[in-house]
């Protein structure tokens, strides 16, 4: 061992019982957090340089607190904080050794060897345990992410934009592999009545009551979007309109004689404009622009029915 003067051993006490505390209570009042942790990180190859002059180089206790130093320095910041620690370790440890003329002692002891070797075994896991911990929770952040930008707040099912993108995509496989399709719009009648009669209350679960339906009566494979206010468009893969058609009339007789607990006196009627896919169709916005002028005409005529669109036309 080599021998040190008293105040290290008060400086080694201070850092390894009081620096931790006052790290975290700094970083964790701080208006930046991240760059209150960077700073730590700093402090701490700092005085890892510090370290390792003190003990004179000495080969494997200076090169285990050197690897914990550069773990922590790469998992958190990457490469430039990797880089940045380096160099702050390097010339703490040579301002230490010219100001305070520590001798070298490159030799390792046995007993510096298993006192190394737990640190050798238990941090790297435990690093790695850290890792693999915060790697589940970002991956669960995204998956979150992802729902909330792709998924309607209040009935659960695609909104527009991300349902505009698989319609995109349905469209170019029915182009690619000469498949069928069809697509729904699909608008509640009166809607706005509802909602000047009853209240926005009941209008919402008007809309949850038809989401909850087609949920049931589509299949898994059937995409359903809420394409507006109380509008939803659905693609249903490998589906002729005329089995779409059917799909509706189940929806639109369930739909007929279930109430609204809150407004007993409302028949909940649909109208329906059904868009087969044809190869004629130049782009996905022509598309669902036929199964648009479609709904429009249900509407026009009289409501509460199915319209197909005309493709010829």
């Amino acid at each position: 061992m080599q021998p040190v003067s008293g105040w290290w051993w008060l400086l080694l006490v201070a850092y390894g019982f009081i620096w931790p505390h006052f790290a975290w209570q700094t970083a964790d009042r701080a208006s930046d957090p991240a760059r209150a942790e960077i700073r730590n990180l700093m402090v701490d190859s700092l005085m890892g340089g510090v370290w390792i002059a003190v003990m004179g180089l000495n080969a494997l206790p200076s090169a285990l607190i050197l690897a914990m130093l550069c773990m922590n320095n790469v998992g958190c910041g990457g490469l430039k904080l990797f880089l940045g620690g380096l160099g702050v370790i390097v010339l703490s440890c040579l301002l230490t050794l010219g100001l305070f003329h520590m001798p070298l002692n490159l030799q390792t002891m046995p007993s510096q060897v298993w006192i190394c070797l737990p640190f050798l075994l238990i941090y790297p896991t435990y690093f790695g345990l850290v890792s693999y911990r915060t790697a589940l929770k970002l991956s669960e952040h995204k998956r979150r992410l992802m729902h909330m930008s792709t998924r309607d707040g209040m009935t659960g099912v695609y909104n527009r934009r991300h349902w505009e993108h698989l319609l995109h995509g349905e469209y170019d496989n029915c182009q690619r592999y000469q498949r069928s399709a069809t697509l729904l719009l699909i608008d509640i009648d009166h809607f706005k009545s509802i909602n000047d009669s009853y209240g926005h209350d009941v209008g919402d679960e008007a809309i949850l009551v038809l989401t909850e339906h087609l949920q049931l009566t589509l299949r898994i494979t059937d995409v359903i979007g809420r394409f507006g206010g109380d509008e939803f468009g659905v693609i249903m893969s490998g589906t002729s309109q005329e089995s779409a058609i059917q799909a509706m009339a189940r929806v639109r007789e369930y739909l007929e004689e279930f109430r609204i607990p809150h407004a007993p006196r409302i028949s909940l009627c649909i109208s329906v404009g059904v868009a087969e896919f044809d190869n004629s169709m130049v782009n996905y916005r022509e598309w669902l622009k036929a199964a648009d002028v479609a709904l429009y005409k249900a509407k026009n005529l009289g409501r509460s029915r199915t319209e197909v669109a005309d493709i010829a036309a």
